[in-house]
């Protein structure tokens, strides 16, 4: 007797088949490699950045031990060579990286190659390393995760320029995303926030196309980091266990406050932007010597918490019984990063702002007067709800900063924080700090492209 399976059978049967047979896996393999190549390439880089980078910022502890007055020396020069090199290399490659990464985006067309060059190249990731461990070296208040984005993406694109035209390939949007989520895992060791950060930040386009595509360049590029640095967390396990359910109600406080500073900073970061344009003495060597003064100046004779990424900010107020933080470090910070951002030296603003939102729920653990796991999950909260204010990103912001505490059991307490922030930070501006920034480059790409063919 003769068995008549139900279409859906007979359909699933079929797809299976092609999909393991023939040309299809030919295909999808042949698809796959570059992905590969690029995504193991992309976790080397990453944690030999990582690893340079942590060595600047102790490198710039160890000279100014008893020697604190060198911060007048290094600073300056430091901030003017960051500077330099960008401007007389690569101009593209300064500041974070990610609104490059989303202009490349938006611009991926098959005959916009030479636009994207201008935005992703390994030159310009070559100039961003430098660069910004320049910055770091100086005292800078900058990040390499959104560096690392702009590095991973520029490794992505070479592959795909690698590739032979006939060659089965994936579009140029599917290869640039994929590596900016590449990159964003291997900076944190965050598979999840790289999937959700391509998905919320950078995608514009439909995912399920080459979804497959994206979980395996960020599985790669993670696993190649966690072989090479071992399976760290960015912070650590800090205590959040025994929390009062009132606790619920600092949150949203903290929420609040580091939602509308988050906004603040990046809407204050762009004023200060168009006003420097149209400082004509600002414009070039001036600044950067300038605002490497003023960091010195604040480090010598205020803090020194204005130093660096904060990332020892971060792990003071989690591990260690004196969490209390002052007002004006929470504004140092802010400052700090305006000011470095606005140099036109290389340096991203993910770990800047997560340590301003660190120091945010600090001070509201001291003015609500609570310690221990109740404080550190007031430090979580703001350096959430600072995140999202910056990138408007509420559940990038949460699963990151869940997967670099493996604190899966206040997952409720950091989406409350993201959501509140995020409505908090629309008071001040509707769109990202990332979004302006990626219409400038948007505008200069095209402004260059007609130049050069007119």
């Amino acid at each position: 007797m003769k068995v008549k399976w139900p279409g859906w059978v007979r359909y699933r049967i079929k797809y299976y088949f092609d999909l393991f047979t023939g040309e299809r896996v030919r295909t999808n393999l042949l698809q796959a490699m570059p992905l590969w190549m690029a995504s193991l390439l992309t976790g080397m880089v990453a944690v030999g950045y990582t690893k340079l980078f942590g060595w600047s910022e102790d490198l710039l502890q160890y000279i100014l031990q008893g020697r604190n007055w060198m911060i007048f020396i290094i600073a300056p020069l430091c901030f003017f060579f960051a500077w330099f090199i960008v401007q007389k290399l690569a101009p593209n490659a300064r500041g974070s990286g990610i609104p490059q990464m989303m202009a490349a985006i938006e611009l991926a067309k098959p005959k916009t190659d030479s636009l994207i060059d201008r935005l992703l190249s390994l030159k310009i990731a070559a100039v961003k390393i430098v660069s910004s461990l320049l910055m770091v070296l100086g005292g800078g208040a900058i990040g390499r995760e959104g560096p690392t984005i702009q590095i991973a993406g520029s490794i992505f694109r070479a592959v795909n320029k690698w590739i032979p035209a006939t060659w089965p390939k994936l579009s140029n949007q599917s290869f640039i995303l994929t590596g900016g989520a590449a990159g964003l895992a291997a900076a944190f060791n965050t598979p999840l926030g790289g999937i959700v950060f391509a998905m919320e930040e950078l995608s514009k386009i439909h995912l399920r196309f080459f979804r497959t595509a994206l979980f395996t360049a960020v599985i790669i590029a993670g696993l190649t980091a966690q072989a090479l640095l071992g399976p760290y967390l960015y912070l650590g396990y800090p205590d959040v266990k025994h929390l009062q359910f009132t606790i619920f109600f600092a949150v949203a406080a903290t929420a609040v406050m580091a939602g509308f500073l988050g906004s603040i900073m990046g809407k204050w970061t762009l004023a200060f932007m168009k006003w420097k344009r149209r400082q004509t003495p600002l414009k070039g060597i001036l600044f950067p010597i300038a605002a490497g003064l003023i960091i010195a100046l604040i480090a010598y004779f205020i803090s020194s918490d204005i130093l660096g990424s904060g990332k020892n900010i971060m792990n003071k107020g989690l591990f260690t019984a004196n969490k209390e933080t002052s007002w004006y470090t929470i504004l140092l910070r802010m400052t700090g990063t305006m000011l470095c951002f606005n140099t036109g030296a290389a340096g991203g603003v993910f770990a800047p702002s997560l340590a301003a939102g660190a120091s945010v729920g600090a001070y509201i653990a001291h003015v609500f007067d609570v310690a221990d796991a109740n404080a550190n999950i007031l430090i979580l909260s703001g350096m959430v709800g600072f995140l999202t204010g910056i990138t408007r990103t509420p559940f990038t912001s949460a699963i990151l900063v869940l997967e670099m505490t493996d604190r899966h059991s206040v997952i409720f307490h950091l989406m409350l924080a993201a959501m509140i922030s995020n409505i908090a930070a629309l008071l001040v501006e509707k769109r990202s700090f990332y979004e302006q920034l990626k219409e400038n480059f948007v505008e200069q790409s095209l402004e260059n492209h007609r130049e050069q063919n007119h």
